[in-house]
């Protein structure tokens, strides 16, 4: 099997395993989810060979020679509209990440559907954990066997949404990714609705499809003018045409003085807005915590939102077509506005969040807005960078939230406390009675942080701070930098209350480590978090800058027509990163080492009404709810319904039938009833006196028919002999 083949093999395997399961599988259980593993673990293993044929080629091979393969699709009128499949630095380096992540999250499932509280209804109390071991009055011991009625619905389910990714991921044209793009926000909605009996999944699942619609509107339409100005999708046809890039770039649009590539750019970025839960598109992504835990790692880690940075880094040259003496064009400025300014919003939310995983849906929308407004300044490797580190890191810290939360459900069965088992106020003292989720979480919480050297996310956040400062955005800088401090400071926060200091709760004290199936994947991911950061040490860093070359920066600088240079060496950003890493974790841990059980937030007094503030997410739902949803259902309810359905449509309607009733009437009294029904009755009279007439001779006895016959034949013998003798 050549290696573009294996290509376009490799979301096949998951998409097949989601048409076994729905039509065959779905009442065997563990069948199901060893065929969706299975899946998972063969895409993972063709990306591995894939990332491995592309690392041996090289970077500058690969970058000018990319592995890629295209078919003849739709014909047009002199000429057919190809899709295929490409494999250049930037798609090896976003196999990897996509094909581990997604691996570890599929093996994660299985424990998470089989051994933790009945899912899909919290509120039911006193029932065991799936797999616990009970008691009977006899004392006989029983396992609880899994109850999870939708259990190979779900593995079906994010065997598509990994097929979603693994297609945006391999796309050589902007169309094909943007079929793995709706699929998988059709698997959005699906899974983070999953639990679709509960009212807020369902008001979760609508929420996130609508409101990245809107993004998704203004990218087709962006890949509509795309096609219109370049009669291609290709990516290789548009971004190494640099004639066709100077074009697009001095072209005016006729839109607020954009130029095409800008028009075109802005349109483009909107679809990631909305995809990767940037103001003011963020609204959704909160509240996709509603689906199950692995489903929140999938979306925030693996796939989903990760789909909206990997794009506009696919487009970069696009967006950055004019820029020049290190002038911004206005999709950069835009991006860099709207990245920075989330990942300063989100930050500030997560401060005051209380339930687990919310914390870590504000500070994905943080994280995502770094990699935005590294792009929006030109920081394209560091963007990169980040986004492989994060999704490490961030599937990490999900995943071991989940386990968290499935360890407090385990306590609460067993003292049978009413507690929430997701608040972080209900926990504390985790780390001895769950000593491997405790670890791994630590890792992705201070990769996150960005605690030095040690972690992968110091080295990618350290590279964003440092092209930020050394090409002297000093707005972006100070913004993101701030930024850091709370994502240190809330992470600690969290690890603190979570794990550290004595048990808040009898829960608490009674929770215990989960199944290998689920700490496996964290200790798997934990090694990412650490290790990943040194493929990307920049050359000129001190002491151990050159003892392990910048692997990625020569990697996937090559996708760019235009090569960039590293970012020189310098001190400022770098003891800022430290300070804000440092000074932000230590401040976390210091606020809350100490708070006893029952107590509220020792913020709460202090900040006052901006706590309440963030609580409450700037009151963006609420703004949203009066501004557009009250607005839609009055108008759907009254003007819609009332006027244009009742009055226009229905009016319509019913003059067409008054119309037509009437025209009916005519057509009966002057035609059908003389014409038609005259000469069918003028017919069937006619017929019937003929039948009288003749029914005299028809009376049934064969002596009469004979005497007829032998009269007709004497009859016609004497004419006959007539006609002979007669001269």
């Amino acid at each position: 099997m050549g290696i573009k083949t294996l290509i376009w093999l490799l979301p096949l395997p998951p998409l097949l395993a989601f048409f076994i399961i729905v039509l065959f599988t779905n009442r065997k259980k563990a069948l199901s989810h060893t065929i969706s593993v299975g899946a998972a673990f063969l895409s993972w293993l063709g990306s591995m060979v894939v990332f491995f044929f592309a690392v041996q080629k090289g970077a500058h091979q690969l970058g000018e020679h990319p592995f890629a393969s295209s078919i003849n699709w739709l014909p047009l009128a002199d000429k057919w509209l190809k899709i295929g499949v490409m494999v250049d630095p930037l798609t090896a380096v976003g196999l990897f990440f996509v094909a581990w992540t997604v691996f570890m999250i599929f093996i994660y499932s299985i424990g998470y559907q089989n051994y933790g509280q009945p899912k899909g209804d919290h509120d039911q109390k006193g029932l065991p954990p799936h797999g616990a071991t009970v008691i009977d009055e006899q004392g006989h011991k029983h396992k609880v066997p899994s109850i999870e009625p939708m259990y190979s619905r779900f593995f079906a389910f994010i065997g598509l949404f990994a097929f979603g990714m693994y297609t945006l991921i391999i796309s050589d044209n902007m169309l094909t990714l943007f079929v793995g793009w709706e699929i998988m926000g059709l698997c959005s909605y699906l899974l983070i609705g999953f639990w679709y009996a509960k009212p807020s999944a369902r008001a979760a699942m609508i929420k996130a499809f609508i409101t990245t619609r809107v993004g998704d509107v203004f990218m087709l339409l962006g890949i509509g003018a795309l096609y219109a100005f370049t009669k291609t999708l290709n990516f290789r046809e548009i971004f190494f045409n640099e004639e066709l890039l100077h074009k697009m770039a001095t072209t005016p649009s006729g839109f607020f003085g954009l130029s095409v590539a800008g028009l075109i750019g802005i349109l483009l970025f909107i679809g990631t807005v909305g995809k990767s839960a940037q103001f003011p598109l963020h609204v959704w992504l909160p509240d996709a915590m509603e689906g199950p835990t692995p489903v929140s790692a999938m979306i925030h880690a693996a796939t989903m939102v990760s789909a909206g940075v990997y794009m506009v880094i696919r487009m970069f040259p696009l967006l950055s077509a004019g820029a020049q003496h290190g002038e911004l064009t206005s999709p950069m400025m835009a991006m860099a506005f709207i990245g920075a300014f989330t990942a300063l919003f989100a930050a500030s939310i997560a401060l005051a969040q209380n339930d687990i995983k919310r914390v870590l849906a504000f500070s994905t929308i943080s994280q995502l807005g770094y990699m935005i407004a590294a792009l929006g300044i030109g920081a394209y490797v560091a963007a990169i960078f980040h986004l492989l580190t994060h999704a490490f890191f961030k599937a990490l810290l999900f995943l071991g939230s989940g386990s968290v939360i499935h360890g407090m459900e385990h306590g609460i069965y067993h003292v049978d406390e009413d507690i929430d088992p997701q608040n972080m106020f209900n926990m504390g003292g985790l780390r001895k009675k769950m000593p491997i989720t405790f670890w791994t979480f630590l890792a992705g919480g201070l990769a996150l942080s960005g605690f030095p050297i040690i972690t992968a996310g110091f080295w990618s956040k350290d590279e964003i701070l440092a092209d930020a400062f050394s090409n002297g955005h000093w707005m972006v800088f100070g913004t993101l930098a701030f930024a850091a401090l709370l994502t240190a400071f809330y992470t600690m926060r969290q690890i603190t209350l979570t794990f550290l200091g004595k048990p808040k709760t009898r829960a608490a004290g009674h929770a215990q480590e989960t199944h290998w199936t689920m700490t496996l994947p964290l200790v798997v991911l934990a090694i990412f978090a650490i290790g990943f950061g040194w493929v990307g040490i920049p050359e000129q860093f001190p002491l151990i800058g050159g003892l392990i070359p910048n692997w990625l920066h020569d990697f996937v600088i090559t996708t760019l027509p235009h090569h960039l240079g590293e970012v020189g060496f310098n001190w400022a950003p770098l003891l800022t990163s430290l300070v804000v890493a440092l000074g932000g974790l230590f401040l976390g841990w210091y606020v809350y080492k100490d708070v006893p059980a029952g107590a509220e937030d020792p913020l709460k007094k202090p900040m006052g009404f901006v706590y309440k503030v963030l609580q409450n997410k700037y009151y963006f739902d609420e703004l949203y709810d009066i501004i557009f949803i009250k607005p839609a259902i009055w108008f759907s309810e009254t003007v819609s319904y009332l006027w244009m359905d009742r009055k226009i449509i229905d009016g319509i309607l019913h003059f067409i039938a008054r119309i037509a009733f009437q025209l009916g009437t005519i057509f009966r009294d002057w035609f059908d009833v003389p014409v038609v029904n005259g000469f069918g009755d003028f017919v069937g009279e006619s017929t019937k006196k003929i039948g009288k007439s003749l029914r005299v001779v028809q009376t049934g006895r064969v002596q009469q028919y004979m005497l007829i016959a032998l009269v007709i034949t004497v009859a016609t013998l004497f004419y006959y002999l007539f006609s002979v003798f007669t001269p």
